[in-house]
């Protein structure tokens, strides 16, 4: 299905739009249809689509790709997902306020991925590359005509250059990249897909070899991207590229694996009853996206498939409070930053190393009573007044006093909520911890076990 937050998840109603738009209504059949194998009509569609829907206005040349809106829409929502739930804010929603720049890999005559992304949210900024001369004109004279110049900037790269060019941008980091790379690996297989359709094409395609050819195909292209994400890791947050074959996922996540890159996402777009297409992305940075964004491929194999980074505890016949009391008690009792809302139910905790281990537990005791042995009653009324005590748990109080700064070695989130939607006081409660940030899957599910055995036995 389509993106949950397309405006087209019910398809395009031909019918309607040529009522609103004179221009496609010359092109829509009697009984409501349009006939895709026109490459006039598939145009005017985009055209019209963008027009109506995103106040866009564009010129396509006759021999270039034209893109179909429904389907690039989809790659820009999962975007903006993965960027929203792997920002530093925690808070999984949209960030208005938020700047963003990304970088379109070959972004064709039309724009449209920088166009879409800038009208959308007008605090993303694009580059917009492509290699070929005609392409980058047509999208440098829809980037002005629709008062994007300020926003986007197109850049001619040659094939032989580097396929994120910060240096040639001026930039040292990017919030993401995307591509939607050439499909077929020679001129010859592209002639030869064509002649093999033993009827007409579902949907004209006007593209040139150019845009559609490359060496190797998809899967050398966006191995060559894999390639440049190795030496600029962490200075791209999110690499990402469309697909058009499923068995390129799999060898590119085999590839990604042989890299030792331990955290990446997959996805299926899925547009009417015909166009399906499978998104891949990767990080070097230690964020991670929920399982809804980052597993929604069920048909891949599950060894292919990230790390699932949600962790559920079913919790029989208790109330939400008994379990936040739980909770709040067991964490509170640890060396971590715990903040937990009751109005939501929900908290976020970082830890900067197995701090729920036995020896962990020991070392802790130990630096408290040595501590309590230190402080005198007199300094601890003195300093009462300042602020510095009651701030925060102990754990907190007792990292701050130490100044250690450096990175959690995991970051996480625990939802409570009722399961069955009813809302007596007492009742099955699911409890849900997510894997925010950190680069090790075993410490989260270390901690993950830790907290399951300790709220069973103490809410008991």
């Amino acid at each position: 299905m389509a993106h949950p937050r397309s405006i087209y998840k019910d398809d395009v109603d031909f019918s309607a739009l040529a009522l609103q738009d004179k221009d496609f209504n010359a092109f829509v059949k009697p009984n409501g249809q349009l006939d895709f194998s026109n490459p006039e009509a598939v145009k005017q569609l985009t055209k019209s689509l963008l027009k109506r829907d995103f106040n866009l206005r564009i010129e396509l040349p006759d021999d270039r790709l034209c893109p179909p809106v429904p389907n690039r829409l989809n790659y820009i929502l999962w975007l903006q997902d993965l960027l929203d739930t792997t920002s530093d804010s925690y808070t999984d929603q949209y960030d208005p306020s938020r700047e963003v720049i990304g970088l379109d890999i070959g972004t064709g005559a039309s724009c449209i991925y920088p166009l879409l992304g800038c009208r959308q949210r007008p605090k993303w900024r694009f580059a917009a590359s492509d290699i070929d001369k005609k392409n980058l004109e047509y999208a440098r004279n829809n980037i002005i005509a629709n008062n994007l110049k300020s926003d986007i900037r197109p850049l001619l790269t040659l094939s032989d250059e580097p396929l994120i060019p910060l240096s040639k941008l001026g930039i040292e980091e990017l919030d993401f990249t995307m591509c939607n790379p050439p499909f077929y690996n020679s001129e010859a297989s592209l002639l030869s897909s064509a002649a093999a359709k033993s009827r007409p094409p579902h949907s004209a395609c006007t593209g040139a070899a150019v845009e559609m050819v490359t060496l190797g195909g998809e899967v050398a292209f966006v191995t060559r991207m894999i390639e440049e994400s190795c030496i600029l890791r962490e200075q791209v947050q999110w690499y990402t590229s469309m697909l058009g074959k499923l068995g390129s996922i799999s060898a590119l996540i085999e590839t990604l694996k042989g890299k030792r890159c331990g955290n990446w996402a997959v996805t299926e777009f899925v547009q009417g009853e015909r166009t399906r297409r499978w998104g891949l992305a990767w990080s070097w940075r230690d964020m991670r996206p929920p399982v809804h964004i980052a597993r929604h491929l069920p048909s891949l194999p599950k060894h292919l498939l990230p790390f699932p980074a949600e962790f559920t505890i079913d919790l029989a016949s208790k109330s939400i409070d008994a379990v936040a009391m739980g909770l709040n008690e067991i964490l509170s009792d640890l060396d971590l930053h715990w903040r937990y809302r009751k109005p939501i139910s929900t908290g976020i905790g970082f830890a900067k190393e197995n701090v729920w281990s036995r020896s962990a537990r020991r070392a802790k005791a130990k630096r408290m009573q040595m501590s309590a042995s230190r402080d005198s009653p007199d300094l601890e009324a003195r300093t009462q007044g300042l602020g510095l005590h009651g701030a925060g748990n102990t754990a907190e109080k007792g990292e701050e006093d130490s100044g250690d700064h450096s990175e959690p070695a995991l970051g996480f989130k625990v939802e409570i909520r009722r399961e069955g939607g009813m809302m007596d006081e007492m009742e099955d409660v699911r409890l849900s911890v997510r894997w925010l940030k950190g680069r090790d899957s075993v410490l989260f599910e270390s901690f993950c076990g830790m907290l399951k055995r300790q709220l069973e036995r103490s809410i008991q």
